[in-house]
């Protein structure tokens, strides 16, 4: 990595953090803010929906913008906003206020984190290089969101929850200044073009249909095991296929569309965002369970549940950063995703076991250290495979698309293991067991989803993503002869022969008086060439006779004829 590329890996890689912290670091906080802000139980749950479902709503727009206005202007655009609502959201003297700033914060966080994996992409081509830069940014994606349990812990019970919005801002800012300086800009007249047409090539009826038929979606998701939603959870994902429904139809009719179909029928495409799906909702679900098991079972406060926690971002970030790209490099990074998806599900395994009494060190650190290897190497290997084979005028939109299906999946896997563990901790309780031994049940259970979604991913991986697809830069033809240069070969008999790859071929030909008989086209360009050490060169004498020798240097020479119709001519040979 060179100086330039390492520094604007790591204004990226700081921004990415940024945006996963804040979307674990506000859990932590939240009786804090629901006690000074005066929330209701149900809507103090906007503080965290609001931003994930604003945040997955406008990912695949902020991609297409990426490729349309720029990746730079959008990724600056989007930190700005999401620097600004931070301020609001540590500001914030009411509710409503809060939950609008946290509205602002997932628009600008999308803005910000859909265009980041296809800049590195670009940044870094090479494989190898590639492969180290991604393990980087993985980390901030998978160790990030364990971090922010462990950070909204520490400035909540230091500084108090308007803490974990304000420290954002001085970051952003410094990120903002940064970013400006060392993100390539593009050319002038790039900018230019891309200002003039962006109006004219942005379907806005099909931003606003997918737009709103993600936020749907997610809250659908999100509004699963609530006591009292406002809409039945199966409606408002009724509502959410409608609408995305509505988007393939428009997609496929709009002069411009804003996914091209042609990405949607790539089965390579399709089977890895699955993966993603399935992959994040055991990575977050885990993680969001695994707290409440500390918290509940074992009796842990909130600043102990995060350094409890602690080992498996640890572990994250040594794999990720330091054995993941080696390991990829090596072996390639599906077998390096195999064995990632084996550790993640023996580690669920093992907490699918711990008893109702657990010693942390013999019972739970074990599963947390084997979550953190499967992690770390699973995240750097599935964006690898789930970005292979895209275009420079698609990264944008297929790294929105693999963000969505990021939020997506946690947003999945929150509420299926919430709600699995909720409902047979429930039944349990009904049963008459004590309650420690009834939640430890149902987290038991959550742990055997996650695995179940593990085991999901895997054979997806084995059936689906054998064999990658080429760069789109590798699939164009490589460049030929002209069909109309013939060349002049001597094989390896020392018989000299004129081929040319048009179909009308030359012919040189010994006769019986030592004179080699030409036939000559209506192209008078002919190509020599000659494999062997000793090279020949064709020459047109006085008489119009060709003469084929043997020259003393090692370079072939041809003079072409000038410009006769079409005839035989004879070369004087020597055997």
């Amino acid at each position: 990595m060179t100086p330039s590329r390492g520094a604007t890996l790591t204004v990226l890689c700081t921004v990415a953090l940024m945006i996963v912290l804040d979307s674990t670091i506000v859990a932590v906080a939240i009786p804090a803010i629901q006690r000074d802000l005066g929330f209701t139980p149900a809507g103090v749950a906007w503080v965290v929906n609001g931003y994930l479902v604003a945040f997955a709503g406008f990912l695949l727009l902020a991609g297409r913008l990426g490729d349309l206005l720029g990746a730079r202007r959008v990724f600056l655009a989007g930190l700005s906003v999401f620097t600004a609502a931070s301020l609001l959201c540590g500001l914030a003297p009411t509710a409503g206020l809060l939950v609008a700033g946290r509205f602002v914060q997932g628009v600008g966080g999308a803005l910000a984190s859909a265009v980041v994996l296809g800049m590195i992409v670009r940044l870094y081509p090479e494989p190898g290089p590639q492969a180290r830069a991604m393990g980087i940014f993985s980390f901030t994606q998978a160790g990030g969101a364990a971090i922010g349990f462990v950070a909204g812990g520490v400035l909540t019970d230091l500084a108090g929850w308007p803490a974990i919005f304000l420290i954002n801002v001085p970051i952003g800012l410094a990120a903002w200044l940064a970013g400006r300086r060392l993100l390539p800009a593009p050319a002038a007249g790039a900018r230019s073009a891309a200002g003039q047409a962006v109006t004219r090539r942005i379907d806005l009826l099909g931003a606003a249909l997918i737009t709103a038929g993600l936020s749907l979606g997610v809250y659908a998701i999100v509004t699963v095991g609530e006591p009292s939603p406002p809409a039945p959870a199966w409606l408002l994902a009724a509502g959410s296929v409608l609408l995305i429904s509505a988007f393939l139809v428009r997609q496929g009719r709009a002069p411009e569309p804003l996914v091209p179909l042609r990405l949607l029928r790539r089965p390579w495409l399709l089977a890895a965002n699955a993966a993603v799906i399935l992959i994040l909702a055991a990575g977050m679900g885990f993680q969001f369970v695994n707290t409440l098991f500390l918290q509940r079972v074992m009796g842990l406060d909130t600043l102990r549940t995060g350094l409890a926690f602690l080992p498996t971002p640890i572990v994250i970030g040594l794999v990720s950063l330091v054995v993941a790209a080696r390991l990829t490099a090596r072996f390639g990074p599906r077998r390096v995703l195999l064995t990632g998806l084996l550790l993640l599900a023996i580690g669920l395994s093992l907490l699918v076991r711990v008893p109702a009494d657990p010693s942390y060190l013999i019972d739970v650190l074990t599963p947390l250290i084997i979550m953190g290897l499967g992690v770390g190497v699973t995240v750097p290997a599935i964006m690898m495979l789930a970005m292979a084979g895209a275009s420079d005028e698609d990264t944008g939109l297929v790294s929105g698309l693999i963000n969505t299906a990021q939020q997506a999946g946690a947003a999945l896997g929150l509420a299926v293991l919430a709600a699995v563990a909720a409902s047979r901790t429930s039944a349990r309780t009904s049963a008459g067991l004590p309650e420690t031994p009834a939640l430890r049940d149902g987290y038991s259970l959550a742990f055997l989803t996650a695995a179940a979604f593990v085991v999901a991913a895997l054979l997806i991986v084995l059936t689906a993503l054998r064999h990658p697809p080429a760069p789109a830069a590798a699939t164009e033809p490589p460049l030929q002869q002209a069909p109309d240069e013939p060349s002049l070969q001597r094989p390896s008999s020392d018989q000299p022969s004129l081929q040319q790859p048009a179909p009308d071929q030359l012919s040189l030909q010994r006769s019986s008086s030592d004179q080699l008989s030409l036939q000559q086209p209506a192209t008078d360009q002919l190509s020599l060439q000659h494999p062997a050490p000793d090279q020949l060169s064709l020459q047109r004498s006085s008489s119009d006779q060709l003469s084929l020798q043997q020259p003393a240097t090692d370079e072939p020479s041809l003079q072409p004829s000038d410009s006769r119709p079409p005839s035989p001519v004879v070369c004087a040979g020597e055997r």
